[in-house]
């Protein structure tokens, strides 16, 4: 495969946070109370170490931490499911152990920028700013599709989860690439290897619990999110790819005006050349944004 040149090199090392076993990617200096930590918050299906094309186009060394989230990457697999408050809880337990003292900076792609900014409504003095990258909530869901998705969820508990395996890190490095194909194949291949695991059999299977695949019994309701987001006292930085889709899926929901009038301190900048995984495509793009947030904030 075609190897990505690293710029800065990471440290890993696991947590224990609620019962869970969670895996930390790390880079540039240690945290302290003059620079607290940075949290990088990876999204669905994804891991913190495809963070590093964003931090290898930083120009400053920033105390930077991405964890996995349970069930990604290379944390634990908690055998009771997966729930979003719990993403909340362990985003609390994990700045405990990495920030007690200090309000963290918090950077979150999608379901991480979701996370991030519900946290940040809950817990307004934990974080000191937010940068979202594309985490702008989901479609809203009506009562009536509660009965089907219950249905759909209790028939996928009693099945074995199906579990995707390639021939090799190549052929999946392949497939990421026709899904994104603004990845170049060096980041492609990068990729791959943090989000697939060599098995015993020399197949790839992917890293994440297949579970992740399973329908969510409990509805989402925008509602509830908006009313944590509107608590939301820190600044906070919008990222949004040109070239994605998502802000039209959410139709009235996905305006600049709609979320000015939730968000009283929000910024919105858009990024040329990008789509939803704008951190991994134009991170040249990205980064110099985010230092220049972090500077003020």
């Amino acid at each position: 495969m075609t190897s990505y040149p690293l710029l800065r090199e990471p440290r890993h090392e696991s947590l224990r946070v609620r019962g869970i076993d969670i895996h930390l990617t790390r880079w540039g200096p240690p945290p302290s109370e003059s620079l607290p930590p940075i949290l990088l918050l990876h999204g669905w299906l994804d891991a913190g170490a495809t963070f590093q094309f964003l931090v290898d186009a930083l120009k400053r060394d920033w105390p930077l931490v991405a964890p996995d989230w349970r069930g990604f990457g290379r944390s634990q697999w908690p055998q009771e499911g997966y729930w979003f408050p719990d993403y909340l809880g362990d985003l609390d337990a994990l700045l405990d152990e990495l920030s007690p003292g200090t309000p963290a900076r918090l950077v979150g792609h999608s379901m991480g920028g979701n996370i991030a900014c519900s946290y940040a409504g809950i817990r307004p003095d934990r974080v000191r700013c937010i940068a979202n990258l594309e985490g702008f909530g989901l479609s809203r869901t009506l009562p009536a599709q509660a009965p089907s998705r219950i249905a759909k969820w209790l028939d996928q508990l009693k099945a074995e989860p199906a579990r995707k395996d390639y021939a090799s890190f190549d052929e999946l490095a392949g497939i990421i690439r026709l899904r994104y194909p603004r990845f170049s194949a060096a980041q492609a291949a990068f990729v791959a290897m943090a989000w697939g695991k060599l098995e015993d059999s020399g197949r790839v299977q992917l890293a994440g619990d297949p579970r992740h695949h399973w329908v969510n019994p409990i509805l989402y309701k925008r509602e509830d999110a908006e009313a944590c987001w509107r608590q939301l006292r820190a600044p906070l930085l919008m990222l949004v790819g040109e070239a994605s889709d998502h802000l039209e899926k959410l139709g009235p929901d996905g305006t600049a005006d709609a979320f000015h009038a939730i968000f009283p301190r929000i910024e919105i900048a858009r990024i040329a050349g990008a789509g939803h995984m704008l951190h991994i495509e134009r991170p040249d793009l990205v980064a110099p944004l985010l230092e220049s947030f972090w500077e003020v904030n």
